[in-house]
């Protein structure tokens, strides 16, 4: 085990990403010419970037398949200085296809392949792997019981755990909220928590609007002992803490968004998240600070076009 615990560990999936960029969104029935790239994603992976990035030791533990995409992965990693632990699949590796216009808005499809054969197997094989983790970070890309078993060893090994309940129609359970000590979502994937956990029925587009009050309340509800951050696009960032309130003056707070001139909002909740376990990992600081450091990052990447090739190198993090 390493002498200081600074090490981020990212459970997820990886995708290759196909990106068209085109003036606006198709609607149903419509064809439209677009410019076609293609790239790294998946939303474990550009959190694992996000945070080696960000200046943070960062491990990746998925599935790729046995085909260029894995190759891609690895190649990328090793660029990146991740450490890539992977499990072998005989599906193909992930794959997302990707739709920006020109305002930067994107509609995306998933492709899982070998991201649906990380099991809780493998998370078991590698845990070994959480023991010098200050930071465990997942997402719902991949199979609940693989990142249930990560978040648990996280909690065994002393690390914090950050789940990013992404996307807004995964399964997440009540288990796996239980297991987290912060949940990073979006208004739409905080409100369709809300539905499912609470019985709340709330707008996606009227979470920014409601009253601190309000708005902390429904956090509370969601999850009790733990820290709920609502990444709210322009609108910034909500925080709200249970007990601890992680060396915050109060228990919920507003931060501000970070100005930037977007062009691709691909990734940004994925920066967010990668650059919060980042910044938990290497220094002591109250949790509005942290959260600040994330959003700076993720407006930051919303400059660049590309999911995971957008996220900033900020080595070492600027305290």
């Amino acid at each position: 085990m390493s002498a200081v615990r600074d090490r981020v560990v990212v459970v997820g999936s990886f995708n290759v990403d196909h990106v068209w960029r085109c003036e606006t969104l198709p609607r149903p029935g419509e064809t439209l010419a677009g410019r076609y790239a293609t790239g790294p994603g998946g939303k474990g992976f550009n959190q694992a970037v996000a945070s080696a990035r960000a200046g943070a030791s960062t491990r990746f533990l998925c599935a790729l398949g046995d085909d260029a995409g894995a190759a891609l992965a690895r190649a990328l990693a090793q660029a990146d200085g991740i450490d890539l632990i992977e499990q072998r699949s005989p599906q193909p590796t992930g794959t997302a296809g990707i739709y920006v216009d020109a305002e930067g808005r994107n509609s995306i499809v998933i492709g899982p392949g070998a991201n649906a054969d990380l099991d809780v197997h493998c998370i078991q094989a590698q845990r070994a792997a959480f023991e010098d983790a200050r930071v465990v970070l997942v997402q719902c890309e991949t199979p609940g019981e693989a990142v249930l078993a990560a978040l648990g060893f996280g909690r065994t090994h002393g690390a914090i755990t950050l789940l990013n309940p992404a996307p807004a129609n995964a399964d997440v359970d009540a288990a796996l909220l239980a297991a987290a000590d912060i949940a990073t979502p979006n208004e739409t994937e905080f409100v369709a928590l809300l539905t499912r956990h609470v019985g709340e029925r709330v707008e996606a587009s009227d979470v920014a609007d409601l009253d601190d009050a309000r708005l902390h309340a429904l956090c509370r509800r969601l999850l009790p002992h733990g820290t709920v951050v609502v990444t709210l696009g322009a609108a910034g960032a909500f925080v709200s803490h249970g007990d601890l309130w992680r060396g915050d003056d109060a228990a919920c707070l507003r931060i501000p968004a970070f100005p930037a001139t977007a062009i691709d909002t691909t990734g940004a909740g994925d920066a967010f998240s990668g650059a919060l376990a980042a910044s938990l990992a290497q220094v002591e600081v109250p949790f509005a600070e942290h959260v600040r450091f994330a959003a700076r990052y993720a407006a930051r990447s919303t400059e660049f076009a590309g999911a995971a090739v957008s996220m900033p190198r900020l080595s070492p993090r600027p305290l």
